[in-house]
Parts: structure tokens; sequence; C-alpha cells
């Protein structure tokens, strides 16, 4: 068990919401108001442990699960833990939740008059990872992530104050495409998982097989398929990019941000040849606040 694991066991909320500092994209900034950072990071606590419970990565020892009243010896079957999680979500909109995260979360959803939409929405995206592990087309992921990824934009919406239909269509454009650029740094580990995120038809297309995908470096044709796909991330974050130019203040920064740690991230898989196989590619300070300027200018 690591330090990191000894700590989360110890005191769950903590070690998920210290998780926050390995994003691609700041979560609750210092700059933002101090009401903004707690809603923000109620809703990212949410969301983290929730990925967390589909993925298997809860620290161990079983205080989650405790928390959440399922047994000890059921704290590896993750659609029950799923459940009992909906559950406890439920009570956030009625009742008092029993994870401290939720009851984190219950003032914020108070606050802003939030419904369960798209919580619920989180959860059914990891539902959807324990039966479904390939996606045939490209049209396919873009439906996983309407469930695994845009949901979060419409909360930051809706935390700030500032949804509209327009601004909804952006965000998602922008959350969809940090989604896949997240699946593009993790192709090696996600394999691991038996999941594998780059649509069959790509695969096909490229002349890439899974065993490829399982190799130390990536061949000629796995870069072409990463480098593909990457460029359809990009894309997808420059149609949403508009967003950030449609608010003010010290939100347009946030969302800035948001582009930023995309448009990086998708640098340093550049910069790494569209090598993803060794490990994740992440960028460094630097470039990231470099995009940042660049989207702010609003520059592509």
């Amino acid at each position: 068990m690591t330090a990191t694991d000894s700590a989360h066991s110890a005191d769950p909320e903590r070690g998920t919401l210290a998780k926050a500092a390995s994003e691609n994209f700041p979560v609750a900034p210092f700059f933002l108001p101090r009401n903004w950072r707690t809603d923000l990071m109620a809703v990212y606590g949410f969301a983290r442990l929730v990925d967390d419970i589909g993925d298997g990565d809860l620290a161990p020892g079983g205080a989650d699960a405790r928390l959440l009243g399922v047994p000890d010896d059921r704290a590896d079957d993750r659609p029950l833990m799923l459940d009992a999680f909906e559950e406890d979500l439920r009570r956030v909109f009625d009742g008092t939740p029993r994870h401290p995260l939720l009851r984190r979360l219950q003032p914020t959803v108070r606050r802003h008059s939030l419904t369960p939409a798209p919580f619920l929405g989180l959860i059914a995206a990891n539902r959807q990872d324990q039966v479904v592990r390939r996606y045939e087309t490209y049209a396919d992921l873009l439906a996983y992530c309407e469930l695994s990824a845009n949901p979060v934009g419409h909360l930051v919406l809706a935390v700030t104050g500032t949804a509209t239909p327009e601004r909804i269509r952006r965000s998602d454009e922008i959350c969809t495409a940090l989604q896949i650029v997240e699946h593009l740094q993790d192709v090696a580990e996600d394999l691991g998982r038996d999941r594998v995120y780059l649509p069959a038809e790509d695969m096909k297309r490229f002349h890439v097989r899974e065993a490829d995908l399982a190799a130390p470096t990536a061949g000629a044709s796995v870069r072409a398929l990463v480098a593909y796909e990457t460029r359809r991330a990009r894309d997808l974050l420059d149609a949403g990019a508009p967003l950030v130019g449609s608010v003010h203040g010290r939100l347009r920064l946030l969302l800035a941000g948001f582009v930023a740690g995309g448009r990086a991230a998708i640098r340093a898989i550049a910069a790494a040849d569209h090598d993803v196989l060794p490990g994740p590619p992440k960028p460094g300070r630097i470039q990231l606040l470099r995009e940042v300027g660049v989207t702010l200018r609003g520059e592509g």
C-alpha cells in the first residue's frame, strides 16, 4: 500500500479530492471566487469517486464501501458499488447521504438547484464500462462521451450560472475532446483493464490489431491511428473554443484552462511522435500556460 493509498484509506474524502492535481485541466484554481471553488471541488469529488468505483481504483481497506453500506466482502463488486453509490446520490436530493463526498455535494446541489440527471449520466457511463469494453464506431464512442464527459461541463455551467443552449453545445464539444485525449493518453492502461476506446472501424482502417497496443512502443500503424484520433480531438476543441469568448472575467480564464489543458496534452502526444504506449505523454506547466494565452487570444 502506498502512502497515498494509506491516506485515502484513512480519509477517503481527502484522498479522492487530492487527485485533482493530476488532471489535464485545472479543477478549481485559486483565482476563482471561494464559493465557486467549493462547488467545483464538490462536483469533482463526485465525478472522481464514481470513476474510481467504475475502474476499481478505490484505495485498499474498503473505507468507501463501508461508507456506502456495502459489506467488506463485496467491496470489489463494481456494479453493486455503483448501485449503492446511486442510492446515496439520491439521498443528496431527499435525505442525508452517507459518503462524505456526497454530503459535501449536497449544499452545492441546493444552492444551484441542480438536478440528478448529470450525476446519473456519470454513473451510467461507469455502468457501461462494466459491460461494454470495445466501441465499433466513432459515433458509438461519442455516445459514450455524452455520458462520461459532457455532464461535467453541464455542471460547471450550472454552478457558475452561465448555462445557455449554445454554451452547452460548445461545452459538449470541449468535454468530449478532453475525454478522447485522456483515452489516447491511457491506451496501454485501458488495455490492461481489457478496455479499448479506439474505434474498431478506425483500427481496421489503419491495420492496427489489439496485440499492437500491447507492445512496449508503438509501431507506425499505431502512431498513425493515434495521430488521426488526436486530430479529431483537436477539431472538437477548436469547435468548442468559442465558449471561452462567450463569458467574462475569471470564468473566462477557467474555461480557457480547460481548452488549454486539452491542447497542451495533444501537443505532448505529438511531441512523443504519437507513441502513447510507454505511458501517458503529459504536458509541462510552461506549455500549459502558453496554451492558456493562445486560447484567451482566440488563436487556433
